[in-house]
């Protein structure tokens, strides 16, 4: 299968949308049912497009889209910067095909070459935990509940 990783900016807002959508697909069949309708709120905001677009204006967020033959987004992934996972997503029809981990790599490499950075965080779903732990992610802390939003802190060593 014909892939490509591309950075999304806010020039192309039918990707940038589209990768949204995935998100906003995966986390109400994944990971809803485990949040609260606060939490839930506070995710949709999140990841709304305006939020989105915003912050990649502000040169604070970079995305990063999977596109299988080149041309359906089936995976994504926000990096705050300089090294914060922001969002990993990967369509439900594509899992364990080893997605996650080349968005992973691209950000990784990114944090190493630009920001020089030695270790990546992220805060992990209840739903993704174990695939961070196979993925080298180590629990920072024990698990949170913030605004809705249940989460455990992680961080990988580059």
């Amino acid at each position: 299968m014909y892939h490509l990783i591309k950075q999304l900016s806010t020039e192309n807002e039918g990707e940038l949308k589209e990768a949204l959508t995935l998100v906003q697909d995966v986390f109400h069949e994944f990971e809803a049912p485990d949040y609260s309708n606060e939490g839930i709120e506070h995710f949709k905001q999140y990841i709304s497009f305006d939020t989105i677009k915003q912050q990649i204006v502000a040169q604070d967020l970079i995305v990063w889209a999977y596109f299988a033959n080149g041309t359906k987004i089936t995976g994504m992934i926000a990096l705050r910067l300089p090294n914060h996972i922001s969002l990993l997503f990967v369509d439900k029809r594509f899992h364990k095909q080893g997605i996650a981990r080349q968005l992973l790599e691209t950000a990784f490499t990114y944090c190493q070459t630009v920001h020089n950075a030695t270790q990546v965080t992220l805060n992990s779903s209840p739903y993704a935990l174990d695939v961070y732990k196979h993925l080298g992610f180590v629990p920072t802390d024990n698990q949170h509940v913030i605004d809705g939003i249940i989460f455990t802190p992680m961080k990988k060593i580059l």
